[in-house]
């Protein structure tokens, strides 16, 4: 979801997206592709024809707990979203929130009144009001782990929001002839704000899933500067070598967090992973093992894929190197003692080829704008698919 990126990235609370096909009927059962769009690219320059769903993110909740209206620069870009949208019709939602983006989240969902009020107005603003077809909610995070104040109740409220959300927007379907989406963006790395977590502390998932047509499960940032060592942002596998402690060690990876999911209720058709088009790093790791699995002094920026394609990858100072176990590429820079994870096409192919065989939803990318001029990532997701007709440009 949309935000100037913090220390700890994660995505919107609700967020406003635009879905776009070329799946035709008999290959609907494939995974599908799914994007967020942070707005910095022009629409025009959006690479349609190769999405099932696009996610612009984000709307916020305002200071009386509703949907803040869409600013001006929004509107317009609505505008060209909608323009863009009329050759590529399938699905058009909005995310509102993110990584420290609500914090009045708990408040908004602490009654009955304050949910309706809520959803009402998120409705209202973006669905009716501007065409889209639905919303993706991402409160970041009920109970604790985030950044957004919080209460105990907050994973019970949760739930409530959401069935409420599923309630009126069932409600304008019925009366529009015709069914709105709804969506939730969740975390699945057990290290986040303060340390050690469970997305159980904060969602009942297979109470939101029974409400939700699905979950952006957000399968990166798996380790980061809560961890207790350098390791990768987004494994496919867990690594027998990894030193953390159970049971962080074997859910922190695209497999452990399916297997999660799935074993807390959620189906696998209901599964959208989430895919990084960005990496991240660790300053001040030891030389042993190219700085993988080390004591740290603290965390390298987040850094896109553009950037990573261009620059670190022809510059020699970054060593590339490659786990087999886990299923992932890592660079390391000698001279400044960094570690750096990411992916790229080889492993996000390997991840495809995953979903596909695990049956899942597809893949949600967090951020489109991070891929490079080529759109090496996206092409490498889409082979990695198959067969799944010709995009279109």
């Amino acid at each position: 979801m949309l935000k100037a990126h913090s220390p700890l990235p994660f995505w919107p609370a609700i967020c406003l997206g635009i879905a776009l096909s070329t799946v035709s009927s008999a290959q609907a059962a494939a995974p599908e592709i799914a994007a967020y769009y942070d707005g910095s690219a022009p629409v025009l320059n959006l690479p349609a024809g190769k999405l099932d769903y696009l996610f612009y993110a984000f709307g916020e909740p305002d200071d009386h707990d509703l949907c803040a209206p869409p600013t001006t620069e929004q509107l317009k870009l609505f505008a060209g979203l909608r323009q863009l949208r009329a050759g590529h019709p399938r699905l058009h939602l909005i995310s509102i929130g993110g990584w420290g983006q609500a914090p009045q989240y708990s408040d908004l969902a602490l009654t009955a009144a304050s949910r309706a009020a809520f959803a009402a107005s998120c409705i209202r603003q973006f669905v009716t009001e501007q065409g889209f077809d639905g919303l993706d909610l991402d409160w970041e995070f009920p109970v604790h782990g985030g950044l957004n104040k919080s209460r105990p109740q907050d994973r019970d409220d949760a739930t409530s929001l959401v069935q409420e959300l599923r309630r009126q927007l069932d409600a304008l379907g019925v009366k529009d002839h015709r069914h709105y989406e709804l969506t939730l963006a969740v975390p699945a790395g057990t290290w986040q704000q303060g340390g050690a977590y469970s997305v159980s502390d904060s969602y009942d998932l297979r109470a939101i899933a029974a409400s939700a047509d699905w979950l952006n499960v957000m399968t990166y940032d798996m380790n980061n500067i809560f961890s207790p060592y350098s390791g990768f942002n987004a494994p496919l596998h867990a690594d027998p070598r990894d030193p953390t402690p159970e049971p962080q060690r074997s859910r922190d990876n695209l497999d452990g967090a399916v297997r999660y999911f799935e074993d807390q209720g959620v189906p696998a058709a209901k599964i959208m992973l989430g895919v990084a088009f960005y990496g991240r790093g660790f300053s001040g790791v030891s030389t042993q093992d190219a700085g993988l699995y080390s004591k740290y002094q603290g965390g390298f920026d987040e850094t896109p894929w553009k950037t990573v394609h261009a620059q670190f990858l022809t510059d020699p100072a970054w060593a590339r190197h490659w786990s087999m176990s886990a299923s992932a590429p890592w660079l390391y820079n000698a001279g400044t003692q960094v570690f750096f994870s990411y992916d790229g096409p080889q492993s996000l192919g390997l991840k495809a080829s995953f979903i596909g065989a695990r049956g899942l939803k597809g893949a949600v990318i967090w951020e489109l704008g991070e891929d490079d001029p080529q759109a090496s990532l996206l092409d490498a997701l889409i082979s990695g698919f198959g067969q799944r007709g010709t995009p279109q440009p």
